[in-house]
């Protein structure tokens, strides 16, 4: 690709929102980082990658953690920030790739050929999938979703000045139980390769 291209993809928790990344990724033939960032960071520095991955975009423990003149001993701060030095480093060498999450559109915000999204639904689009994907009863479905949409939006606001869902940080949000996964998808791509084509 001639020019240097990174979308970002934040997702409330059932919407789909992988499955946009990994089209978008498909599509434009670039990387898609998401957990995968885990094996990087673990492969240089040495580490477990099942002990790391505990931490993964989890908000700080507030109980088990310490700050003391600006220092943290927080496992996922320092997750968070290896994270986001990974994209930073990424992006500086003028890699393209979609990345899912890890308050992307905030850390990479200034950088060329960005473009962020953000995928929603409604609950009972969201809980509908999310019990034939994961097995679930409807109030355990219900329940996971509360469950890991708190823990995004906590992660993410806890290192972010932006809001997680909020519509002025993010070029497009759309919501994907209107369409469908790939009706999102379609119209996610035209909006991308919109945007391209203007850059």
């Amino acid at each position: 690709m001639d020019k240097q291209i990174i979308i970002t993809v934040g997702r409330e928790f059932g919407s789909g929102g992988i499955f946009v990344a990994e089209a978008i990724a498909k599509d434009l033939n670039i990387p898609l980082y998401d957990k995968n960032i885990l094996e990087e960071i673990c492969a240089k520095k040495g580490t477990p990658h099942e002990f790391l991955a505990s931490y993964n975009e989890k908000p700080r423990n507030r109980i088990l953690s310490r700050t003391v003149r600006g220092e943290t001993n927080s496992p996922e701060f320092h997750l968070a920030q290896m994270q986001f030095e990974f994209l930073r480093n990424k992006a500086a060498q003028g890699e393209s790739f979609v990345v899912l999450g890890r308050c992307s559109e905030e850390i990479l915000k200034g950088t060329p050929g960005l473009i962020n999204l953000f995928i929603l639904a409604d609950p009972e689009w969201k809980q509908k999938r999310v019990m034939e994907n994961f097995n679930l009863s409807a109030d355990d479905a219900l329940a996971k979703m509360k469950k890991m949409d708190k823990q995004r939006k906590h992660y993410h606001n806890s290192h972010s000045q932006n809001k997680w869902g909020d519509s002025r940080t993010y070029d497009l949000c759309i919501n994907s139980s209107r369409l469908g996964v790939e009706g999102t998808v379609k119209e996610v791509l035209h909006y991308v390769h919109t945007r391209i084509d203007a850059l």
